[in-house]
């Protein structure tokens, strides 16, 4: 049963600009989705781009790449999810790279209204105090030096040509919230210091614009990592403090924070971990069905006993307050496998066509002219049911493409063991007297196998190796009958040829 939709929901997703699209990441993307769409609200797209050091134009269409093929859409963003679509939206720029001048004029009036001031401690000084604050086992964050300075003493630190970044004042009071994942939480003021706004060259930080611009475009629910737990606090504060200088009417988002996603070694999945990029997934061969259904498990379910389910039914199920603030262990067999389902679940026409990619230049191996779209066809129904990602079939189907198969020598080595040249030999007098569909090509190895005392998973191993280059793939004797009986005895014969050679 879902629960009836919230009034008025606006959630975001503002990822930044820097590198490969993480699935941590795309997680977050994806309950903020699932959220908009069970309660018939808004999804805003905001691309966080003030650091220009690390964000780039590649990353931010590469973004906005993944998220369209995934098929995670959003309402009001930088651009419409697709031709289809409307305006952007009437709370841009969606860009923070475009909303400078916003932020500059909200820390104008923070600072003069009393809600941030100039503080000049220079890292050395602040290195020195928090230092001195560890070995004396009190916390350690910014101490409130400046918090209180006369007009003189500004003077002065002006006058010696100090810089300066602006603070935030946090309250003194404790900060109570109801996390929408975790519960009541409450934050003491010792461990949440006055925090900086804005650098000394002026640039708007993170604590800043963040806040801000859920502010300005109506966020009401907050819904992101647990890493960011910390910063709520001072996010609360900020947005008091913003509708204190008329900003905003005084509403607070809700937060809910998702749980960390971890990976090898019960560490948290980062960038530098290779299974947590998206474009692995992609290359791969992973459906955006597959991986966003395991992606919503890692916090989630749909119901204890069930672990497939589409896009569109998460939506309709989803409930933050179902997500569990344990963490979530990533487990690549776990994705492949839910992956391996939905390929089954298409249609073979589906399949086929979702293919194509591995099925030429870089990933296929054999020329463009040697491709035979109606042998695929044949075979495509038996390699959906096998296949755990996409990029599988190109080694499925390579014997089929290329002149001579590409053998793998582990396989070579492993069939090809003694007694495999006698065992060939008679294997291919009876396949080509034999008639050429594929249960009749079985037969053809089970009496060979039987001419040779051995059952017919052990007969059949060198005749797979010597047609098709592995131990492991298609069922042996319909790949036999789409690749043909004169490929498939020129292949026997060259087997046999390399058996005696090396003899």
């Amino acid at each position: 049963m879902t629960s009836a939709a919230l009034p008025s929901v606006r959630v975001r997703f503002c990822p930044s600009p820097t590198g490969n699209p993480h699935v941590g990441l795309i997680r977050t993307a994806l309950f903020n989705w699932a959220f908009a769409r069970h309660h018939g609200g808004t999804l805003v797209l905001r691309i966080e781009d003030t650091d220009a050091a690390r964000d780039s134009e590649e990353s931010y269409h590469q973004l906005l790449d993944s998220l369209r093929w995934l098929g995670l859409d959003w309402d009001e963003g930088p651009e419409p999810f697709d031709a289809d679509r409307t305006a952007p939206g009437a709370h841009g720029p969606y860009r923070q790279s475009q909303r400078m001048e916003i932020y500059a004029d909200i820390a104008t009036r923070l600072r003069e209204a009393g809600h941030a001031y100039r503080c000049y401690c220079t890292t050395e000084e602040l290195d020195r105090r928090r230092e001195a604050a560890r070995a004396a086992g009190r916390p350690s964050g910014y101490d409130g030096a400046c918090r209180d300075l006369t007009d003189e003493q500004r003077a002065a630190h002006e006058a010696e040509g100090r810089s300066h970044v602006l603070r935030f004042r946090m309250p003194d009071e404790a900060i109570t919230f109801t996390d929408l994942v975790r519960g009541e939480l409450t934050f003491s003021p010792e461990n949440v210091p006055d925090y900086g706004i804005v650098r000394a060259n002026g640039a708007p930080l993170y604590t800043l614009v963040n806040p801000v611009d859920d502010a300005l475009m109506g966020i009401t629910h907050v819904l992101r990592g647990e890493d960011l737990l910390s910063s709520t606090p001072r996010q609360i504060a900020l947005y008091r403090a913003l509708a204190d200088i008329g900003v905003v009417n005084g509403a607070v988002p809700e937060f809910g924070h998702l749980p960390y996603v971890m990976g090898e070694g019960n560490k948290k999945l980062s960038k530098r971990d290779p299974e947590s990029s998206l474009n692995l997934y992609r290359e791969r061969g992973f459906l955006p069905a597959g991986l966003l259904n395991y992606l919503s498990l890692l916090g989630w379910s749909i119901a204890e006993d069930r672990d497939i389910f589409t896009l569109r039914e998460m939506a309709d199920a989803f409930e933050i307050s179902a997500v569990n603030g344990n963490p979530a262990r990533f487990d690549l067999k776990k994705a492949e496998a839910i992956n391996a389902v939905h390929l089954r679940e298409l249609s073979v026409d589906e399949f086929a066509v979702a293919c194509e990619p591995w099925l030429r230049a870089p990933y296929a191996p054999w020329k463009p002219e040697e491709f035979d779209a109606e042998a695929f066809a044949a075979l495509a129904p038996l390699a959906q049911t096998r296949l755990t990602v996409l990029s599988d079939i190109t080694d499925n189907v390579d014997f089929l493409f290329l002149p001579e198969p590409a053998v793998d020598e582990k396989s070579w080595e492993k069939a090809m063991k003694p007694g495999a040249p006698e065992l060939l030999a008679t294997a291919r007098d009876l396949i080509a007297a034999s008639d050429w569909e594929a249960e009749a090509l079985k037969n053809a190895v089970l009496a060979a196998g039987e001419a040779h005392g051995l059952k017919l998973g052990k007969a059949q191993a060198p005749v797979r190796v010597a047609v098709t280059g592995r131990t492991v793939g298609l069922p042996l004797f319909e790949s036999l009958e789409v690749l043909g009986r004169d490929r498939t005895l020129a292949r026997i014969d060259t087997a046999l040829a390399k058996l005696a050679a090396a003899s």
